[in-house]
């Protein structure tokens, strides 16, 4: 388990019987760019559907803002998150969109669904859920 993994903390789901979905939307991560050391900024999407357990939100906070010093690209920055949540909440299902602000005129978007009975869903994630 990695040192930024342990800051993620969850709290018991008492609706676990009932089917619903989670959005979180964080406008406020930031990375280092690994090429040139520069800060990058984030909008970050996640959705899931709960199952035992839901993230508690602080500690989602502390866990994305500790990314600010870290040098990672947009991709890995995706799936680093994404398996962390999944290792951590164990949800049914899980999608990241990550919206990286406008660099050298190109606007980026990187998304990730994963399922626990699917695994990776890359037509979803490319319709954006």
């Amino acid at each position: 388990m990695n040192e930024k993994v342990t800051l993620l903390k969850t709290i018991k789901n008492i609706n676990r019987n009932k089917r619903y979905v989670c959005e979180h939307i964080f406008p406020e991560l930031t990375a280092l760019c690994p090429t040139t050391a520069l800060p990058d900024f984030y909008t970050i999407r996640l959705l899931y559907e709960p199952s035992e357990k839901l993230i508690e939100l602080k500690s989602l906070k502390l866990y994305l803002s500790s990314y600010r010093n870290i040098k990672i690209y947009h991709e890995e920055l995706v799936n680093e998150i994404l398996e962390d949540f999944v290792e951590v909440v164990n949800p049914k299902w899980v999608f990241i969109e990550l919206g990286v602000n406008i660099r050298g005129g190109i606007s980026s978007t990187i998304r990730r669904l994963w399922s626990e009975s699917g695994g990776d869903d890359i037509t979803k994630a490319i319709e954006g859920m």
